[in-house]
């Protein structure tokens, strides 16, 4: 390179619009530092909570004021509008994590502030990861995530299944980043390129099988993160065992930074594997519904729930893929449902951390009875996330899938279409089975609902039912702020 060019590139990298690209990530990885300043000293702990609420509004008007600037550090990091909106989603996930973890642990208390620490580095990587232009920055996007999640699954140390859960999840997952690893490398002897434009452009040179192999792997280890089938066996167990404020930000978070990525990484698969993937979507919610219609634990039918809900939200990929035109439409979507899911998942896993911190017992669906006698505000808000859940009317949830059917019908995947219908009318039966248990049936005599008040889930859970009701019943609010 010559030196003009050489200055040309300086000039681009540390240029006005590449600091207001970054700046969400920089106040994040600030707000990381002083929390681990903070935590040196004793009298300083007072302020972890300030600090850690400052570190997401500061990363929240970030992304408001930067705004699209557009591809930076040659094209490794694009900040567009999909990017803009999945940060927000993003620390919203985070923030509902954060709140259901006050007053939740028992036997954690002296290590807060390292929960606290590695709970902010998840955003960070999940940001990383919607807006990698090539598969080296999303690499570094998905270890940021996964590596304090590992940590956070295993944070109640005393308890065997949530140590568990965390190796469970670091096993697993090492194995869903080898599937990556090792697909990029059969992609870039394929085409040349570990960028997706490049990509795209190199698959019609003579190493078009090598580089559709690798798009394989990828898309399997992209799918681990989803929980499609089959890579989803995972979900219940590390669901289950895992702290539930934790389990709130890995149903909501976690699926969204995955499919994020995947909204960029359809425009590289070809055409020809969307009835394949709408195929692996339909498979996912027959997988998750009645593997949801068994279980006695509201935890774990809410993680084969998600299960579920992964796959309503693959069709919308499969529908990009197999009609590129409508990849705005599908951007739409996915962002939306995703918006109504964080919400409403986040409220229901909420009201599970609230209840789980008097005992696992309460986590059991009998355990639900006679609820709305007791707690007649808690029962109310569970069953309105549940009924979000299933897609009633006048819910975000409702809204969420038609928009998600609306795309794959548009894209011709009929078919696929009306078994995704069909399978989510499935999902009904075990929702209200639980609102049943809470309105329904007898208190149980041995176990009565536990009457503890929590400021900081209550607020997490009446700003997670006014969320799912105002997505129901003005959309346009939501639309018309992201597009």
């Amino acid at each position: 390179m010559t030196t003009q060019e050489i200055a040309g590139l300086i000039d681009q990298t540390y240029s006005p619009q590449t600091w207001a690209g970054l700046a969400p990530l920089l106040t994040l990885a600030g707000g990381i530092l002083l929390l681990l300043f903070v935590e040196l000293f004793e009298r300083l702990h007072p302020l972890r909570a300030p600090l850690f609420l400052a570190s997401l509004i500061g990363t929240f008007l970030a992304h408001k004021y930067a705004g699209a600037v557009g591809p930076i550090l040659g094209g490794s990091y694009i900040v567009d509008g999909a990017t803009v909106a999945w940060g927000q989603l993003f620390l919203a996930s985070t923030m509902l994590a954060w709140f259901f973890a006050r007053q939740y642990y028992r036997t954690s208390l002296a290590f807060l502030g390292e929960h606290d620490i590695l709970l902010l580095t998840a955003p960070l990587g999940m940001t990383v990861m919607a807006g990698a232009g090539d598969l080296v920055t999303f690499f570094v996007g998905l270890e940021l995530l996964s590596i304090p999640l590992y940590c956070l699954a295993a944070f109640r140390r005393r308890r065997n299944d949530s140590v568990e859960a965390g190796l469970k999840y670091f096993i697993l997952g090492a194995f869903g980043v080898a599937l990556l690893l090792y697909g990029a490398a059969l992609t870039y002897v394929g085409t040349g390129h570990l960028d997706l434009a490049g990509i795209a452009a190199g698959l019609e040179g003579p190493g078009r099988p090598l580089a559709f192999a690798g798009l394989a792997l990828i898309a399997g280890s992209l799918f681990f993160k989803l929980s499609i089938f089959p890579f989803h066996l995972w979900v219940p167990d590390v669901y289950q065992g895992s702290p539930t404020p934790i389990t709130v930000l890995m149903a909501t978070g976690t699926k969204a930074a995955a499919l994020a990525f995947l909204m960029r990484f359809a425009a590289v698969l070809p055409g020809s594997s969307a009835n394949l993937i709408a195929l692996l979507a339909v498979l996912t919610m027959a997988a998750g519904n009645l593997g949801a219609l068994v279980q006695k634990d509201l935890k774990r039918m809410l993680a084969y729930s998600g299960i579920a809900h992964a796959g309503t939200v693959l069709l919308a990929v499969a529908g990009t893929v197999a009609a590129p035109a409508l990849a705005g439409d599908a951007i739409q979507a996915v962002l939306f449902y995703m918006a109504a899911y964080i919400f409403t998942a986040g409220g229901a896993f909420g009201i599970l951390a609230w209840l789980e911190a008097d005992g696992d017992l309460f986590t059991r669906i009998d355990s639900l009875r006679g609820l709305a006698r007791r707690r007649p505000w808690l029962a109310a808000t569970l069953s309105l996330f549940l009924l979000s859940l299933g897609g009633i009317p006048a819910t975000g949830g409702f809204l969420g899938k038609w928009l998600v059917f609306s795309v794959s019908t548009r894209a011709d995947l009929i078919t696929m279409t009306i078994l995704g219908v069909l399978l989510s009318v499935v999902a009904l039966g075990y929702y209200l089975r639980v609102i049943v248990a809470m309105y329904m049936e007898p208190e149980p005599a041995e176990l009565a609902p536990p009457m503890t008040e929590r400021a900081w889930a209550t607020f997490g859970t009446s700003l997670c039912a006014w969320m799912v009701l105002i997505l129901g019943v003005l959309p346009g609010w939501f639309l018309g702020r992201v597009f």
